[in-house]
């Protein structure tokens, strides 16, 4: 059984097999700056929150429903006991992300994010929020949010270190990775550190769900998402893969052509490789989702959609008005909206009160300022296929 650190080395590829991973994040590094540079309306970062909260919960198959969980963010959960404990880890990890974020910024949040007490952080804030009731493992067992495990685990064929050895384990984990500061080479260790992390197997439970805070937090405090874009989503969405890549970088070393360490550096090579092509895809995907020249269309789409088929005062001449508020990011005061409409104050008030019911527009209160909505139902106009299982779920609903 595993209890000295030196039995998860290489914590990184020899360097002279590292190139092709940093050519890699060479290219992530500059495309998601990009990209985290947008401005949006505040209503997509709350979206894509919401999405990853579904994702890493897929993930581990126990997710819900996207429409459950905007119920549950309503706190309208629902009677079964089992899917309402589903509905608040959503919830839980919604504001755990969002407290994270916060809470880890710029590079000094990037370094205190290797530590074994960031990582503790992490288990706390996400499970802390959740009543006694449902912090049981699946076996029974309760699980203290923050705590280390107590015992010795298996998961799968990798037999996790020794409790009483994780707190070496993580230390040489986090003086390792926290040690890798410029640009390029700290996308590569953040995407080997996640790895690592799960093969440590801090915690009891929750050890996936915290290797994919970390790292979302990470990229984050790194000023590579802005909000906009999350691994989550790719992990999701190639859990099969993940899965099986994550397992394998567990391995043994393969012979004298496989690296220097205990483990397999060929192995985790290809771990990272997977996870540096799924950031990319990631950032791709949502760079062309906020291709400005496309928006007004798509926008106009859903305002036609509105006005012919679902009839419920949705006016297609509020295309301008819309179109500006998703450029600026901005929240605009409602006789500022209706002047942009360019109709009479009644008509404009009409229009404004059908895109406010329809979530196309958003505000805090019945008179307060508005600012442009993304409601479930608008997706596969506004954004087909950032979330598949929401637009498919919003036509059933």
């Amino acid at each position: 059984m595993y209890s000295e650190p030196h039995q998860f080395e290489p914590l990184l590829p020899a360097e002279q097999r590292l190139e092709p991973l940093l050519s890699k994040a060479h290219d992530l590094s500059r495309l998601a700056t990009t990209l985290a540079g947008s401005t949006v309306p505040p209503e997509l970062r709350s979206l894509l929150r919401n999405m990853n909260s579904y994702y890493t919960n897929r993930i581990e198959g126990q997710h819900t429903r996207p429409h459950e969980i905007d119920q549950a963010l309503r706190q309208d959960f629902s009677k079964d006991a089992a899917l309402a404990a589903k509905q608040r880890l959503a919830v839980a990890h919604i504001e755990a992300e969002q407290l994270l974020e916060q809470r880890y910024r710029g590079m000094e949040g990037a370094r205190a994010l290797y530590s074994a007490g960031a990582v503790q952080d992490l288990h706390r804030t996400l499970f802390g929020q959740l009543p006694a009731a449902d912090l049981l493992t699946p076996e029974g067992e309760p699980i203290t949010p923050g705590a280390l495990r107590q015992r010795e685990v298996k998961v799968g064929l990798h037999v996790a270190p020794t409790h009483a050895s994780v707190p070496q384990f993580l230390s040489r984990w986090a003086s390792f990775y926290g040690g890798v500061r410029r640009g390029e080479a700290a996308l590569v260790a953040l995407a080997a550190a996640h790895q690592r992390l799960g093969w440590v197997h801090p915690f009891l439970d929750g050890n996936g769900r915290v290797m994919r805070l970390h790292t979302h937090t990470l990229l984050s405090a790194l000023g590579y998402t802005g909000g906009l874009w999350s691994p989550l989503r790719g992990f999701a969405r190639s859990t099969d893969r993940y899965y099986a890549l994550l397992a394998d970088a567990d391995s043994l070393r393969r012979g004298d052509l496989d690296g220097r360490g205990n483990l397999s550096e060929q192995a985790l090579i290809a771990w990272m490789d997977y996870v540096l092509d799924t950031c990319l895809d990631q950032v791709r995907f949502m760079a062309g989702m906020l291709g400005f020249d496309s928006m007004k269309a798509r926008i106009e789409a859903c305002l036609v959609f509105e006005a012919t088929v679902v009839k419920q005062g949705v006016r297609q001449e509020s295309l301008r008005a819309l179109h500006y508020l998703f450029l600026s990011g901005e929240e605009v005061a409602r006789g500022d909206f209706k002047t942009m409409l360019g109709m009479s104050d009644r008509g404009a008030t009409d229009a404004l009160g059908a895109l406010v019911k329809r979530g196309l527009l958003k505000s805090d209160s019945p008179q307060g300022k508005v600012r442009f909505g993304l409601p479930q139902h608008a997706l596969r106009f506004l954004f087909p296929q950032l979330w598949p299982e929401a637009e498919a779920d919003a036509a059933n609903v």
